[in-house]
């Protein structure tokens, strides 16, 4: 209980220290207003390496030949999938595109006829389903040419390409941007809050105050955590009932309270990491380039700027490390798709998993400079 009563007592100094700064202030209501407004309006990237099925019915040498067709680099080798799979595949996230042939594809094409493929898109990364979608259009049409007319300089071929757009029907690019946006926010304010809290004790002199008090590093410590991860959360919170849902509209399909769940679990991962980098620099400079080459991996391989299926392999196992690349695909299940606790437990445990090593690393640290 006086362990509990101390965490309290210095969660409340570390509040009253960033809400009585108002640089720091006006910093977090610019990050969760206007730079998410900025950022969520930004455009994406390119296909490559999106996961792709093909739901065959006709199992003829034309939809072969298209399956055939439909790989790297800017898909992923094609699966075959049942209908029964679609549904939750696309609801886990593992696919991004289904294809599906009718049977009789082949007999109809081949007998001018305008058989109907349908193609059903997870349109949660806005740009990959247009830009997929295209390219999947292009791909069919020069392929089912060549192999009527032999070469793909022939007909255009009688397929009506009909497409279905799950999670965001308008492929309206402010949905996933915003949310993008958030965690890019949500990184880069916990870690540089957290690590500058740290400093500032150790140049204003106070750490030497609290290491005469009976406090422990772990109270220490989890007082600066839990005290950023209230700030922050208040703003994330804020920021998605006035910001993503009021301004831009972005419709949050799943839990709400399952959301800040799974945000608290990742703030206090970036709080931790943002503590290792605090107790490793000995100034708010060398602070601040860390920063610079943490945050900068963060964001860009989390999944915000690119699929993580379109990064290089061994980039890609490294992002399994990142508390950011696991809250992301976490959102987006939740807001998108609707996903419960049943659905996203993996990337949860994930995340507190990731930030319980970096604490406890922190701490081993910190309790080192305290014992100096």
């Amino acid at each position: 209980m006086r362990r509990l009563t101390n965490i309290f007592w210095l969660s409340g100094k570390e509040l009253k220290s960033v809400l009585g700064d108002p640089v720091m202030v006006i910093l977090i209501m610019w990050s969760f207003v206007v730079a998410v407004l900025l950022e969520a309006s930004g455009a994406g990237d390119t296909v490559y390496n999106a996961a792709i099925a093909i739901l065959d019915e006709d199992n003829s040498t034309l939809t072969r030949h298209l399956a055939g067709a439909l790989g790297p680099p800017w898909f992923q080798l094609p699966v075959m999938i049942t209908p029964d799979q679609v549904a939750p595949e696309m609801d886990a996230g593992r696919i991004m595109f289904v294809l599906g042939f009718p049977p009789n594809f082949e007999a109809d094409v081949i007998a001018g006829l305008s058989p109907v493929v349908q193609l059903e898109v997870d349109a949660t990364a806005v740009s990959q389903a247009q830009l997929g979608t295209d390219y999947i259009a292009n791909i069919l049409q020069a392929e089912t040419r060549a192999f009527l007319a032999g070469s793909p300089l022939g007909p255009e071929p009688p397929i009506t390409l009909e497409l279905r757009q799950a999670f965001n029907p308008n492929a309206n690019p402010v949905w996933f941007k915003s949310v993008s946006s958030l965690l890019n926010q949500l990184s880069l304010l916990t870690i540089a809050l957290t690590g500058a809290a740290m400093l500032r004790e150790r140049e204003m002199g106070t750490i030497e105050h609290l290491m005469v008090m009976p406090l422990t590093p772990i109270e220490i410590a989890l007082s600066k955590v839990a005290a950023n991860i209230v700030v922050v959360l208040a703003a994330f919170t804020l920021s998605l009932m006035f910001v993503v849902q009021g301004l831009l509209a972005v419709p949050v399909v799943g839990s709400i309270p399952l959301l800040l769940l799974g945000t608290a679990t990742y703030l206090a991962a970036a709080a931790a990491i943002g503590m290792l980098m605090g107790t490793l620099a000995r100034s708010m400079a060398q602070f601040a380039l860390l920063v610079i080459m943490v945050i900068i991996p963060i964001i860009m391989l989390s999944g915000g700027m690119g699929a993580i299926e379109s990064q290089p392999d061994v980039v890609r196992k490294l992002t399994n490390i990142l508390p950011s690349r696991h809250f992301l695909a976490f959102a987006k299940a939740v807001v998108f798709r609707g996903a419960g606790i049943d659905t996203v437990w993996p990337q949860l445990a994930l995340m507190a998993g990731l930030g319980a090593t970096f604490f406890a690393a922190s701490l081993a640290l910190f309790r080192r400079s305290m014992s100096l």
